[in-house]
């Protein structure tokens, strides 16, 4: 069966909890038109489809003292084909928000948050101290101009 492409409908659903996951039904079902029991349906047959894959929470600026810190790190793996240890690793880590494979120069490229300088240099230990990475370059955010 083909995946059918999402309608306007579906997509605004979609963008509306990407803004905010915890946006009510009834709020939703008043932005598209449609009665709550219609666009629950739309979400389950949208979680079905994994087009909707999870609902997370997203550390906020608190105060100065939980500030959520924000870490690149650009991976080099031993093997850029094959080190699917690596990635395996990494995609259990929950600090790591987002992992992209690379053509050029990186092989890899995590975004880590954290509230913690010393969590996110256990965690650059870590994957570190992995068989299939052969050097990890770490940046850290100084302000965000759009997330």
């Amino acid at each position: 069966m083909a995946e059918q492409p999402l309608d306007d409908i579906d997509q605004k659903i979609v963008q509306t909890l990407l803004d905010d996951a915890r946006t009510p039904i009834a709020d939703l079902s008043r932005q598209v038109n449609l009665s709550r029991n219609a666009v629950r349906h739309r979400i389950e047959k949208l979680e079905k489809a994994n087009v909707i894959a999870g609902y997370h929470a997203k550390l906020g600026t608190g105060s100065p003292n939980q500030a959520p810190m924000i870490a690149m790190m650009m991976v080099y793996r031993k093997d850029r084909m094959r080190g699917q240890d690596v990635t395996k690793y990494i995609a259990d880590i929950p600090e790591v928000k987002s992992c992209y494979i690379m053509s050029g120069e990186y092989d890899l490229i995590l975004k880590v948050e954290s509230v913690s300088h010393d969590r996110i240099h256990q965690i650059w230990e870590n994957i570190s101290s992995l068989s299939g990475v052969d050097n990890i370059h770490t940046t850290f955010t100084l302000s965000t101009i759009k997330p």
